[in-house]
């Protein structure tokens, strides 16, 4: 078994289909890894996050196989792995991490200190995150896999399932972590930027730990359309009227008990001429204006170090203009950083499993082969109200 395809990163605005090499037990770095797998990639998904890459918005080089959302079947055992046997199926989190170093003892998870030799934190298929191959291809090797893995309990269920399940590699437990951060509990009233997959799926899980409304913002109107025909309340950010104005006409008062940031550094301004153009503190400093005093924010959109599609220099850096000074003046709570998916993880396959969450149709699933993942790139990049769901080996396409 030598033969390989998966996703690869071209250039800005490019991701081709190519064949690449059938994945190894071995380090990025060439050492041998006794306590990985090898998998037989199920479902893979396409996530905003990629999506910053392919538009040239950080180092990623060309070349660069995408793709850390994974749902897949052990074919291949390292000779230390001891809780796996083939045939499992597995949610792979986003997180490459060592379950040895401190921070993963503590379940920080997102910033492992042992898998990138260059910083934090470990991630397949992402620029800065440790060198490991993407899983949007038809097999993948993920390391230390006893630890990693999260065995889903029977075959037959997991598949019934497995357009739900796939969301439990990131955005679920991305979405989960921004509510949790945030302070989310019953009876909150809470605000989440972004109707993407990630800021729809906070919302859901907002509505899973009781929140008594959620109120979900955004400049495209498709996305808005979606949101509510799921059971949020929208903000049209597009519109002139202010986000606290649009608060304050659903809940009464123009502020909420906790706000979560779901866009991340390409926001766009608010406002019919701002939404036009971009804005990366605005839903920072919204949020702070928004959240009552002692409110929680969460925040896991997306910020990085280095931007090199940023319209100044300061934002090229990582560098924005936030309002801190409203923030410390109403003594906010901010959350940030990369969601340690494990700490989530089972919980959130118990609540799927038991029909507790639909995130599936919360998100707007859609599957696609392999080879349409170009398209499905573009058609996410241009707003497109779905979560676009590689299936490389045509097991789900058809069954469905």
């Amino acid at each position: 078994m030598t033969g390989n395809r998966g996703v690869v990163y071209v250039g800005p605005g490019k991701v081709e289909v190519q064949h690449i090499p059938f994945p190894e037990l071995v380090s990025p770095q060439g050492r041998k890894l006794g306590h990985g797998v090898i998998l037989k990639v199920l479902s893979t998904n396409i996530c905003g996050s990629d999506q910053h890459m392919v538009r040239g918005r950080t180092t990623a080089p060309s070349g660069l196989v995408l793709g850390h959302e994974i749902t897949g079947e052990v074919i291949e055992l390292g000779s230390d792995v001891e809780t796996l046997k083939k045939g499992d199926i597995v949610s792979v989190p986003f997180n490459v991490a060592c379950g040895r170093c401190r921070c993963c003892k503590e379940q920080n998870t997102g910033v492992c200190l042992s898998v990138n030799p260059a910083r934090a934190g470990g991630a397949y298929g992402y620029v800065d995150m440790g060198g490991w191959v993407g899983g949007q291809a038809e097999y993948v090797m993920v390391p230390y896999a006893d630890f990693n893995l999260l065995k889903f309990p029977d075959r037959d269920q997991a598949m019934a399932k497995i357009r739900d399940l796939t969301c439990l590699s990131d955005i679920l437990p991305t979405g989960y972590h921004g509510a949790v951060s945030a302070g989310v509990g019953p009876g909150s009233t809470v605000y989440v930027a972004g109707a993407g997959p990630v800021g729809l799926a906070a919302a859901a899980s907002a509505r899973l730990l009781g929140a008594a409304v959620v109120i979900v913002g955004d400049v495209n109107p498709a996305r808005l359309v979606h949101a509510r025909a799921v059971g949020f309340e929208t903000a049209d950010l597009s519109q002139d009227a202010t986000l606290a104005e649009q608060i304050a006409a659903i809940l009464g008062v123009p502020e909420v008990d906790c706000a979560i940031d779901a866009v991340g550094f390409e926001a766009r301004g608010h406002g019919h001429a701002g939404s036009q153009h971009e804005a990366p503190a605005t839903v920072l400093n919204s949020l702070m204006e928004v959240t009552r005093e002692a409110g929680r924010i969460g925040i896991p959109g997306l910020y990085v170090t280095d931007d090199p599609g940023a319209k100044d220099e300061a934002a090229r850096r990582g560098s924005l203009s936030v309002r801190l000074g409203l923030g410390w003046a109403k003594s906010h709570t901010f959350f940030t950083g990369q969601t340690p998916v494990m700490k989530y993880n089972r919980a959130l396959m118990q609540a799927i499993l038991w029909d507790r969450i639909n995130i599936a149709e919360v998100v707007g699933v859609e599957l696609i082969t392999l080879d349409q993942a170009p398209q499905g790139y573009a058609a996410f990049d241009g707003g497109a109200p779905k979560k676009f769901v590689i299936d490389p080996h045509l097991q789900l396409l058809s069954a469905a």
